[in-house]
């Protein structure tokens, strides 16, 4: 099992909109997730907007290759890309680099 970590930066402006867009994440969008396997998926969101993100999965490529080929996760992307700030034109899916995993106490 992989443990995968990122971080993101939300808008600072758009911090209680974005809060509010997980409250209400679209039924299809979490089924697609389960489906491509990603598995304990957590979002931390700091007062700043720096956003860390948090899941397991067995394989993260073929996870993200699976998300990449729905048009449940095209849409939900092109949503919420407005929301982050230094993306470069990619989408918040491209622009989540994992961080390096130095210690993990289980």
């Amino acid at each position: 099992m992989e443990r995968v970590c990122f971080v993101l930066k939300v808008r600072q402006e758009r911090l209680a909109e974005y809060r509010e867009r997980h409250r209400a994440v679209w039924p299809e969008m979490l089924a697609a997730l389960g489906a491509a396997g990603w598995r304990d998926y957590s979002l931390f969101l700091r007062d700043d907007g720096l956003l860390v993100g948090y899941l397991e999965t067995e394989d993260f490529a073929a996870a993200r290759a699976a998300m990449a080929a729905t048009d449940v996760n095209a849409r939900w992307q092109a949503a919420m890309a407005p929301y982050f700030e230094s993306l470069n034109g990619a989408g918040p899916d491209d622009a989540m680099a994992p961080l390096t995993e130095i210690f993990h106490l289980d």
